[in-house]
């Protein structure tokens, strides 16, 4: 009989991979322990910042409750990032496949994508990696994990499935959600988020994405490598506007090459179903048009987790669209409850929330007063190529009074890059104007994400730029880029009168 308070919970299509998945993160036969008589630490949500804190702390010793409404694992195991990536590595075999022929390979004619094995593919992979978010796993690190809604119902309590969890210190990681789009008629005709996507089986034909930022082109870029014909609908005058803007029309260039079709400065007026499909009316360039979908993906919006928890009770201001409001010690306005993750911040990424977490482990049970504000903190959008970037962008710096100097190395001169046919990208480090201090950078490559964490420890660790140039890179691979880069700063620092002396002292010892 289930417990009061404790939804079954379902993930479409229900079969053997999706059952494990949920087996995992939210077991049907899970029974929530009785409570302990108080607790160091009671974390709400199980998404990466509250699994990583509610670990991080019964590491420590600490007695820990953790309460979980829906799966475990949060958006990056169930709706994120693991299921993305799997998409968008299948997407990237079909684009070598399809590129093959440029690198001397033929590929036999009838090659084509079966999308309900990709997806199968997808649900697979999720739920081997599920296990490590578990509600059994966390159990067997001593945590009390107790599966329902919960809500503060007065000063140091916490009620979950009728049960009642007292608490010295709490963390809300709750997270956020899609946002319903206010778009007349898109609600009747029915559309796709990234919370759904994934439980697709089969392939739309003709899908219509909504918004230009980075869940939008990532999935935009993987449905049309995967065989739908897709029209991506944004806003403004180019896609993923707020990144750096060389790196920005490399990838749309790519779309547009790939067949992808652009609508940009757009505004979609209202959506309607007919025989043909779902139609989509909009306003671009002053002219009114429409397109025609079998599929909408709104992947633009997101509403952070705040109804439900009563946080009025124990005092924690928040905003509807914002979140929970917290200070630099990610402490909310009631100091004995903490915050972490989607729920109340601007870095809405999991390596974010899982840094995010360790600040609050040590803020929150040992009086330390570590501060969000000193990370330095990379992301990447995973489209083809990607672009990664940490730090500030050179607008930043200048809107901050901040004089910079900018050194690019295009991946055209990384022999590697060359060998790899990958030459569309580049490497842009800028540094405070004057030293080689790095203030931030942006590469574009197939794999910029794993080569941007060099600089980020640079970063980290207070290391100029002129020390990459005496990092020794491998022959031939594409972070070689970064060591051009450096050595393009070192170049600079050989102004004619130091040119003048080594050649003075080079003609004396002759």
């Amino acid at each position: 009989m289930p417990q009061l308070g404790v939804e079954r919970v379902t993930v479409s299509p229900m079969d053997v991979y999706n059952q494990t998945l949920v087996a995992h993160v939210h077991p049907p036969d899970w029974v929530n322990p009785e409570p302990a008589p108080r607790y160091n630490l009671v974390v709400i949500g199980a998404g990466t910042a509250g699994l990583v804190t509610a670990a991080g702390a019964a590491g420590l010793g600490a007695k820990v409750a953790l309460i979980e409404k829906h799966l475990m694992g949060g958006d990056c195991l169930n709706v994120g990032c693991v299921p993305s990536k799997c998409m968008i590595r299948s997407s990237r075999v079909v684009a070598d496949i399809r590129d093959a022929e440029r690198f001397g390979v033929r590929v036999p004619e009838g090659t084509e994508v079966d999308f309900s094995a990709v997806m199968e593919r997808l649900r697979r992979i999720r739920a081997g990696i599920s296990h490590h978010d578990s509600a059994e796993r966390f159990q067997k690190l001593g945590i009390d994990v107790f599966l329902g809604d919960a809500r503060f119902s007065s000063s140091d309590t916490i009620e979950v499935a009728g049960k009642k969890l007292r608490f010295k210190k709490a963390v809300i990681a709750t997270g956020a959600r899609a946002a319903s789009l206010p778009i007349e008629g898109l609600q009747e005709a029915g559309y796709l988020t990234y919370e759904t996507v994934f439980s697709l089986t089969e392939r739309p034909k003709r899908l219509a994405v909504i918004g230009g930022g980075p869940i939008g082109c990532e999935l935009a870029q993987a449905f049309q490598r995967l065989g739908s014909e897709v029209v991506l609908l944004h806003k403004n005058a180019h896609i993923l506007d707020k990144e750096d803007t060389d790196a920005a029309e490399i990838v749309q260039q790519a779309f547009i090459q790939e067949g992808i079709k652009l609508i940009l400065q757009s505004k979609i007026k209202r959506v309607e179903t007919s025989s043909a499909g779902k139609v989509i009316y909009y306003e671009a360039n002053g002219k009114e048009a429409s397109v025609t979908v079998d599929e909408i993906l709104a992947g633009v919006g997101r509403a952070p987790n705040v109804e439900g928890l009563n946080l009025e009770t124990v005092g924690v201001q928040y905003d509807t669209k914002k979140g929970v409001i917290v200070n630099d010690k990610l402490q909310t306005t009631n100091p004995r409850i903490y915050a972490a993750g989607d729920i109340c911040m601007e870095w809405r990424f999991t390596h974010a929330a899982d840094a995010a977490a360790r600040i609050v482990i040590q803020n929150s049970l040992f009086f330390g007063r570590k501060k969000l504000s000193t990370l330095t903190m990379p992301w990447c959008t995973y489209t083809a190529p990607e672009i990664a970037h940490v730090g500030m962008y050179e607008k930043e710096a200048l809107e901050k009074g901040i004089e910079v100097d900018t050194y690019f190395i295009p991946l055209s001169e990384v022999d590697r890059a060359v060998a790899d046919g990958e030459e569309e990208g580049f490497t842009k480090i800028h540094v405070k104007k004057g030293t080689d201090k790095i203030l931030g950078a942006t590469i574009v490559a197939r794999h910029a994400g794993d080569m941007i964490s060099e600089v980020t420890l640079a970063m980290v660790g207070n290391v100029g730029l002129k020390t990459l140039a005496t990092v020794i890179h491998p022959y031939p691979t594409q972070a070689e880029a970064i060591r051009k880069t450096a050595d393009a700063y070192n170049r600079t620092r050989l102004t004619p009168f130091v040119k003048k002396l080594f050649s003075n002292w080079l003609a004396w010892t002759r």
